[in-house]
């Protein structure tokens, strides 16, 4: 059984990366038989017109590139923050199924939808969900985020009051 807490702090480590860099703090790790196959974290966050580059993609997309040889059934995904229906969909469609977060994303996140009201392709999908590991850690890094006077991304959203709110 993996280590939920140690993987989660390697996605951290990414997100704290990613917020000393001015990115919005979504750090993912993606772990095939106890061990990091690949990495990813958000990029250009200062620009509202990228909304592709989320941190999951940026690990997917290293996965498929750089490790076509593991099965996709075989990762379990580690984020910091609860990935958005895009990210989700996109995953689940790529075969993975097994998804822990640490920090809920009130806004946008995919892991409550109902699959079974879904078309065919995903109703048959039982995705693994594991949330709220290290949520208080994940939790401070969108706060200091959001708190940040130079910081414009998703500023005046549902998701970064929530947040300051906690």
């Amino acid at each position: 059984m993996a280590n939920h807490t140690y993987f989660m702090k390697k996605a951290l480590e990414l997100a704290e990366q990613a917020l000393a860099a001015g990115e919005f703090p979504v750090g993912c790790v993606m772990v095939a038989e106890d061990i990091i196959v690949s990495d990813g974290s958000r990029q250009h966050s200062h620009s509202q017109a990228n909304e592709i580059d989320h941190a999951e993609m940026i690990a997917l997309r290293r996965l498929l590139r750089n490790s076509p040889e593991i099965s996709p059934s075989a990762i379990t995904v580690y984020s910091t923050m609860e990935p958005c229906l895009m990210c989700y969909s996109t995953m689940l469609i790529s075969s993975i199924n097994s998804f822990v977060y640490g920090y809920e994303d009130a806004m946008g996140g995919g892991t409550s939808l109902s699959l079974g009201q879904l078309p065919p392709l995903y109703q048959a999908m039982q995705p693994i969900i594991t949330a709220h590991v290290l949520r208080q850690e994940s939790l401070l890094l969108f706060q200091d985020f959001f708190r940040n006077p130079q910081t414009n991304y998703l500023q005046d959203t549902y998701l970064a009051s929530y947040t300051l709110k906690q």
